[in-house]
């Protein structure tokens, strides 16, 4: 019998510091009608000098957790997605565990940038229908505030901090659940965005550079092919989608995939206006709120999709 990696849980969580573009700083030489109108982002979240991305991660876990009437001890597994965690080692996953209180298991963290949530679900799957794991919590969390470069206008303004979570569980018999992925990279787009330092180059954490243009061009083609391949992959037609759950980084970038798909924004999660680019976890974010504020049902069929630094690309096809 088909084994399923189904979502029963979904939770969130964004810093109590919210930065309206008209709180930017006056040195940024910007505006709140420049933002809006080459990003679609009014405002995103810092977090505190003392707030760390485990401290999120374990928040939108514990939010998720309740939603599906689990305890830390029902999960088997914890993939992280970040690329900000809170050392370079050990992996920031086994932090989280040890804050959840689950000792038994395994948990690892996962890098793809803001493609890092759509490739740990894809490797939750998979993990959950070898039968190494039964239950997992996927988490996308990020201080990307502290990769920024503020005096950089064309960077400061894109990114804020945030996590978010799913439960996902091993079923049979159901129609539900992941029902494809797609990943993909081209490592010819490494320097179009990326962190210059690293343990082993600077020895330093670095800020965010990137080539907004090539950035944009790439993601719009590279996105489309993402959205092609999966519904061939998985024997389905556009008409069928519900639901588009995108990386949150660009609403121009969404516009061109709902367009690409032949939804009507009323069909696209839009939630980057409030929280701007949380990298990998934008999608669990929007994902969350759209579940909580009743629009999406289970039985919906939607597709999340996401571009990143490296480049990395990938969708998911879920039936919640």
């Amino acid at each position: 019998m088909t084994i399923r990696s189904v979502i029963i849980g979904t939770g969130s969580y964004l810093p109590k510091n919210r930065v309206a573009n008209h709180d930017l700083p006056e040195h940024l030489n910007t505006s709140h009608e420049w933002i809006v109108e080459r990003t679609g982002i009014c405002a995103r979240y810092l977090a505190a000098p003392d707030e760390y991305t485990s401290d999120m991660a374990v928040e939108a876990a514990k939010r998720a957790l309740n939603v599906a009437k689990l305890t830390p001890q029902d999960i088997d597994m914890i993939i992280l997605a970040t690329s900000t965690p809170d050392h370079t080692f050990p992996a920031t996953a086994t932090r989280i565990q040890s804050k959840l209180g689950m000792s038994k298991g395994f948990a690892f963290d996962q890098s793809a940038v803001c493609s890092g949530f759509v490739f740990a679900l894809a490797t939750a799957d998979t993990y959950l229908k070898q039968g190494m794991a039964k239950t997992a919590l996927v988490i996308g969390a990020e201080t990307m505030s502290r990769l920024l470069d503020w005096t950089d206008r064309k960077t400061a303004v894109l990114f804020g901090d945030g996590a978010g979570a799913v439960v996902l569980q091993a079923q049979q018999g159901t129609d539900r659940g992941i029902l494809g992925s797609l990943l993909r990279t081209d490592g010819c787009g490494y320097d179009e965005l990326y962190v210059n330092g690293g343990p082993s180059t600077t020895q330093t954490t670095g800020v965010i550079h990137m080539n907004g243009r090539e950035v944009f061009r790439n993601a719009v083609h590279r996105l489309e092919e993402a959205v092609e391949d999966i519904l061939q992959q998985c024997d389905v037609s556009q008409e069928e989608i519900d639901w588009l759950v995108p990386h949150q980084a660009n609403k121009r970038i969404i516009d061109a995939t709902a367009k690409k798909l032949g939804l009507p924004d009323e069909k696209v999660i839009h939630t980057g206006n409030d929280h701007a680019n949380t990298s990998s976890a934008s999608i669990p974010l929007a994902l969350d709120h759209a579940v909580r504020d009743g629009r999406i049902q289970q039985g919906d069929l939607i597709l999340c999709e996401a571009f990143a630094g490296g480049f990395a690309w990938g969708s998911n096809l879920i039936r919640m």
